[in-house]
């Protein structure tokens, strides 16, 4: 973010008016104020603008006490530039406006776009929120009186640790960030641990310091370096002018965990009057390195008289660019549109090559017909004939379907799971051969069914109502058309009565396999067992050996186990287990069941949410907690497998939100367990955002 242009009304010592940055190079790097009152006073209008409310909000109300007449709002408009990927994605516009209201009791409300008064109607609004994460509009603004915090937390458990990038502008209190227990965790990172981002970082700021304000930083690097009494050997006017440079490194990692030069992050810097706390002697040196340090960032900074003249003309000369759209996204393959009269296939929402699609592609082009497959959606087509494939009943999908209803009117035939159970294929297209080459991902895989249908009548699944019992579809020679490497969709391919001819031929062939929606191990015997055991099982992208089970429930464990040990498997293998949840199991049978897995040698755990189809039941989950629910939520942070994690940190956020709905506060140890490894800069705004948890996350704080 860089701010262009700053309108204000009712300002205590500027009234009426406004500031403007731009000029026809982009805007200034480094913008020189005076000390006067005025020039004070809109350093800190600039703040609040770029603030956002939920941080200015936060501010006191001394501090927010700017108004030139009491009885009337401050009122504050300002146009930014956004930098991509920093602020935002790229189709959103590079210049955007905003508007923050400051009423007389010092409560802060955005501007909406109807209340604008100086900026254009048609500008695109942005708001610096909460949700926008660490990164976006990005802001630090020092004053001359900086005191570090006494307890620092890194954790980010705080939904609004940004407003100490700020608010030191404001009160010589409010704390910024403790040296040494930072440049302790930079430390551990950066030499301990010799991540690229801590080293490059921690390079870049100790040559700094030591090029340009003469600290000696070269017992930093040692590994059994205590920063505690390395900072406090330092003199005192080196620690006070350093402190602001170790906070901005400090925020420029939080902002951009996740790239290897943080401190190339966009923004806007305000300084009021560093000249307060830097000696005379240093002083060109010391805005020297923050330009070095900092080489995207908009500074903004007041200064008396006598310092302006100090401070380096070749940095008043510098210039930063105007976005437009800086740094750009990989540009996307365009969608193309079919030829006039062609017929357009539409895979609404499969993760997997959709073999009724290929089935029809194949039906198609023996009628001399052209096809054109689009993923999702396609609009604007000059296809003369549309077929849409939904395979799941969700939400999303089914949007998608009413959008190409509401453009292709008539002209679309919409089928699938997600849509009609009963509608199926003509039998004169599902015959055929399915046509390969509308999916030229699948390479040398091949894909679809031997059998179709289940014995079972699990309400959940769609698999009785949409298949019924098991029957036999195709061969191997059918399938294969000389491949050796099959993607069998079979819905429960052990309970056909052929299943073991089935498991026979695959190991005669010596075809790689993935069994890709899962295998009954109820069914296993010691033949189909020792079967299995010789095909060589393969994940959907055969790049290492996959087994797939299911365990939707606590019944008959016992057997399980027993049909587990014939496989003879060990901890080196790879054993997917698929477990349902959200249905009707309780944490307790969850935890069951994870317990359970992670006793198997090689068993893991894929936790997959149910999701109804059309008639389907509701979930029951009105006992889902019990007396123990905290007991049983420590232990369950404690059941970790060696992969497929991520998809246990979705049940473990799907848990917190019921927990909260259920009980009214968070569970810590659930928290911290989500935020331990991966995203841990969004803690904080998960705890303030988290579903009707809001009003608590704030008492937390």
């Amino acid at each position: 973010m860089y701010l262009l242009d700053l309108h204000y009304d009712n300002a205590k010592a500027n009234g009426h008016g406004g500031f403007s940055f731009r000029t026809r190079q982009g805007i200034p790097k480094w913008t020189v104020l005076g000390s006067r009152r005025t020039d004070r006073e809109l350093i800190r209008l600039m703040a609040l603008a770029c603030g956002g409310v939920p941080f200015v909000s936060r501010l006191s109300v001394e501090a927010l006490t700017l108004h030139a007449n009491q009885a009337r709002p401050l009122d504050l408009e300002f146009v930014m530039a956004r930098h991509v990927p920093h602020d935002g994605v790229s189709r959103l516009a590079p210049f955007a406006g905003s508007g923050l209201r400051i009423g007389p009791q010092a409560i802060v409300a955005q501007l909406s776009r109807g209340e604008w008064i100086r900026l254009p109607s048609d500008l695109p609004v942005r708001q610096p929120t909460l949700a926008n994460g660490n990164g976006a509009y990005f802001l630090l603004a020092y004053g001359p009186r900086l005191t570090p915090k006494k307890r620092e937390d890194f954790d980010f458990e705080d939904p609004f640790h940004r407003v100490s990038r700020f608010h030191a502008l404001f009160d010589a209190d409010a704390g910024v960030t403790d040296p040494a227990a930072f440049l302790a965790r930079l430390h551990y990172k950066a030499v301990l641990k010799s991540r690229f981002p801590a080293k490059q970082t921690m390079r870049r700021m100790t040559g700094l310091l030591e090029q340009h304000i003469g600290i000696d930083t070269s017992g930093w690097w040692e590994k059994a370096c205590r920063f505690e009494d390395q900072w406090h050997r330092l003199p005192a006017w080196q620690r006070r002018i350093a402190l602001p440079i170790v906070d901005a490194v400090r925020h420029a990692i939080d902002a951009s965990p996740r790239m290897g030069h943080p401190l190339t992050t966009p923004g806007v810097v305000i300084l009021d009057r560093p000249d307060l706390f830097c000696p005379d002697h240093i002083f060109a040196a010391y805005v020297r390195l923050f330009d070095a340090l900092l080489p995207a960032m908009q500074f903004v900074v007041t200064l008396s008289p006598r310092s302006g003249r100090r401070f380096p003309w070749s940095l008043r000369r510098k210039h930063l660019p105007l976005p437009g759209m800086a740094f750009p996204e990989k540009e996307k393959q365009r969608k193309t549109s079919p030829p006039p009269g062609s017929v357009l296939l539409i895979d609404v929402d499969g993760r997997l090559p959709n073999v009724a699609l290929m089935k029809l592609s194949r039906h198609f082009k023996l009628q001399g017909r052209r096809v054109h497959l689009a993923r999702r959606e396609l609009f604007g087509s000059s296809a003369h004939e549309v077929w849409a494939s939904c395979v799941f009943h969700r939400p999303a999908s089914l949007r998608r379907v009413s959008r190409l209803r509401a453009h292709y009117g008539s002209s679309l035939q919409v089928a699938g799971s997600g849509i009609d159970l009963k509608r199926r294929l003509p039998s004169e297209v599902e015959n055929l051969q399915a046509d390969y080459s509308l999916y030229p991902e699948l390479g040398d895989r091949t894909i679809g069914f031997l059998t179709r249908g289940c014995p079972g009548s699990c309400l959940f699944c769609v698999v009785p109502v949409k298949e019924g019992k098991p029957r036999q579809v195709a061969d191997l020679d059918t399938l294969l058309q000389g491949r050796k490497k099959l993607i069998l969709l079979d819905d429960n391919i052990l309970a056909h009565s052929k299943a073991t001819e089935f498991l026979e031929d695959m190991v005669r062939r010596d075809v790689e396999v993935n069994f890709n929606q899962t295998l009954d191990i109820h069914l296993l015997d010691d033949e189909k067992a020792a079967l299995l055991r010789r095909i060589r099982c393969r994940d959907v992208g055969f790049k290492r050996s996959n087994y797939h089970f299911s365990l939707n429930d606590t019944r008959r464990l016992d057997g399980v186990r027993r049909r587990y040990a014939r496989l003879g498997f060990r901890a080196r293998d790879n054993v997917e287990f698929i477990c349902m949840y959200g249905y009707n199991t309780t944490l307790a049978q969850d935890v069951e069941r994870f317990r359970f897995l992670r006793s198997l040698p090689g068993a893991y755990v894929f936790v997959q949410r149910y999701q109804p189809f059309p008639g389907a039941p509701r979930p029951k989950l009105d006992n889902f907690f019990d007396e123990n629910v905290d007991d049983l939520l420590d232990e369950l942070v404690r059941i970790v497998f060696t992969q497929n994690m991520k998809s246990m940190e979705v049940y473990y956020r799907w848990v917190s939100k019921e927990y909260v709905l259920a009980f009214g506060k968070l569970h810590r140890g659930l928290v911290d367990t989500i935020f331990r490894y991966n995203n841990r800069h969004s803690k904080g705004r998960y705890l303030a955002t988290l579903a009707n948890t809001r009003r608590i996350a704030q008492t937390h704080i």
